[in-house]
C-alpha cells in the first residue's frame, strides 16, 4: 500500500472563506452606503500549496485572480478562467509581453526598467496595468518622488494604445499588527496618488479583514482588495485565530501511526535524544517528516491530534518520521489516524506558532511527494 500520508484539499472550504470575506465587505459597505470592493483572490505559490486548479474552482466567484508566475496565469486561462488575472510582479523581460497580450493578462508596473520595456512594446487590444507605489514596505514600487513621472510614462503607453486603465497600488507592511504604521502608509499613498485617476488596490488579507483600512479608500475610485492567506483558512493575525475569524481550514495534513514504542524513564527519543522521558511513556511513530513539509524545527510539545485526541510532538523531527506522546491515548495503536494540521486537529497557525514560523510557510512548503486528495464535500 502507499505510504499513509496525504493532504486533503477542501474546495468547499476555499469557497466558504471567499464568500465569508465577500459577505463582510458587502455588509460593511452597505452600512456605510459605499460601493463594495472587488476581490482579487491571490493564488500565488501554486495556490498557497493547495493547487492551482483547486484554487480556480474554489474561488470561482472572485472578481479576479492574482499571482506571480506567468505560466500559472496561462494555466488559469487554459483552464477556462475568463475574468481578470493580475501578475503581482509584472513582467520580467520583453518576450513576456507577447504572452500578456495573447492571454489578456493584467500586470503590475513597479520599476523604471519595466516602463522602458513598455515604451518599445506593441500589441492590441490594450491591457490593464497597476502602477505600484512604495509607501514603506521597501520592496517593490516607485518612491513617492518618482511616482508622478512613472504615471506620466504609463499615460504615454496608454496614448499608444497599449494600456486601458492604469490602477494605483501599494502593499502594507504591518496591517496585521500596527494600525499606526498602516495609516501612515495610507497617508503617503493618498497624498501621492489622490489627484491621479484610476482604481486603487492597497489591502492584503490583514487589511481586508480590518475595515478601517479599506474604508479609508475614497468610495468613488473603484477599489480592489487582495486577500490571500485568509482564503485558505489561516489567520494573518497573531492574536486572532482563523476560527475566530470565521474561516475554515482548506488543507488537512494527515497520516497514521506506523509504530509504537514503550520508553522507560531516562530513555531518549529520536536523533540527538531531543526528548528524554521523565517517566515510562508510550510513544507513537508517525509517517511524516521534514521531507513531507513538516517543520524540522518544530519543538517538543507542538500540538498533534491522534485518533481524535490532542497530544504533542516528542523529539526531533526526522526526514520521514516524527514521534508523538500516546501515554494518555491508550486506544491508539498502529494504524491510528493522525492529523498534523487542519480539520480535526490543530490549526496550521498553531503548528506554525510552535515552530516559530507562520502558516503561510507550512502550507506553501508541502512536499510534492505528499499526495493531494481533493474533496468536493462540504466541511463537517
Amino acid at each position: 500500500m502507499p505510504r499513509p500520508i496525504s493532504a486533503s484539499i477542501s474546495v468547499p472550504a476555499l469557497s466558504h472563506n471567499l464568500a465569508h470575506v465577500a459577505s463582510q465587505l458587502s455588509t460593511i459597505s452597505k452600512q456605510g452606503n459605499r460601493s463594495v470592493p472587488k476581490i482579487w483572490a491571490v493564488i500565488k505559490a501554486n495556490g498557497y500549496g493547495h493547487g492551482i486548479y483547486q484554487a480556480i474552482n474554489g474561488f470561482a466567484c472572485a472578481d479576479g485572480l492574482a499571482m506571480l508566475d506567468l505560466d500559472e496565469a496561462v494555466r488559469c486561462r487554459e483552464a477556462g478562467w475568463n475574468k481578470p488575472i493580475l501578475l503581482l510582479e509584472g513582467f520580467f523581460e520583453p518576450r513576456d509581453l507577447a504572452v500578456l497580450a495573447d492571454y489578456s493578462l493584467t500586470f503590475t508596473l513597479h520599476s523604471q526598467e519595466q516602463l522602458d520595456i513598455l515604451a518599445h512594446a506593441r500589441w492590441t487590444p490594450p491591457l490593464d496595468a497597476w502602477l505600484k507605489l512604495n509607501t514603506g514596505m521597501n520592496r517593490l514600487g516607485f518612491s513617492p518622488e518618482r511616482f508622478s513621472k512613472a504615471y506620466e510614462q504609463a499615460l504615454k503607453a496608454r496614448a499608444k494604445g497599449l494600456l486601458r486603465t492604469i490602477g494605483k497600488m501599494t502593499h502594507f507592511a504591518r496591517a496585521d499588527d500596527s494600525i499606526a504604521v498602516t495609516q501612515e502608509q495610507m497617508r503617503i499613498f493618498t497624498e501621492t496618488t489622490g489627484a491621479l485617476p484610476g482604481p486603487v488596490s492597497v489591502c492584503n488579507s490583514a487589511a481586508t479583514l480590518t475595515p478601517q483600512h479599506w474604508l479609508a479608500v475614497p468610495d468613488d475610485v473603484g477599489q480592489w482588495v487582495r486577500p490571500g492567506i485568509c482564503l485558505y483558512g489561516s489567520s494573518p493575525f497573531a492574536d486572532r485565530s482563523a476560527d475566530e475569524l470565521g474561516l475554515l481550514p482548506a488543507m488537512t495534513l494527515q497520516s497514521q501511526i506506523i509504530g509504537v514504542q514503550t520508553v522507560q524513564a531516562g530513555g531518549g527519543i529520536g536523533y540527538g535524544h531531543g526528548f528524554v522521558a521523565e517517566r515510562a511513556m508510550r510513544i507513537g511513530v508517525v509517517a511524516c517528516g521534514y521531507a513531507d513539509g513538516y517543520p524540522r524545527h518544530a519543538p517538543n510539545g507542538t500540538p498533534i491530534a491522534v485518533a481524535g485526541s490532542r497530544t504533542r510532538l516528542l523529539g526531533r523531527v526526522s526526514m520521514d518520521m516524527l514521534c508523538v506522546d500516546l501515554s494518555d491515548i491508550p486506544h491508539a495503536g498502529v494504524g491510528a489516524p493522525v492529523v498534523l494540521w487542519g480539520e480535526g486537529g490543530p490549526s496550521v497557525d498553531e503548528v506554525a506558532q510552535a515552530a516559530g514560523t507562520i502558516g503561510y510557510e507550512l502550507l506553501c512548503a508541502l512536499a510534492p511527494r505528499v499526495p493531494a486528495v481533493v474533496s468536493l464535500l462540504e466541511p463537517a
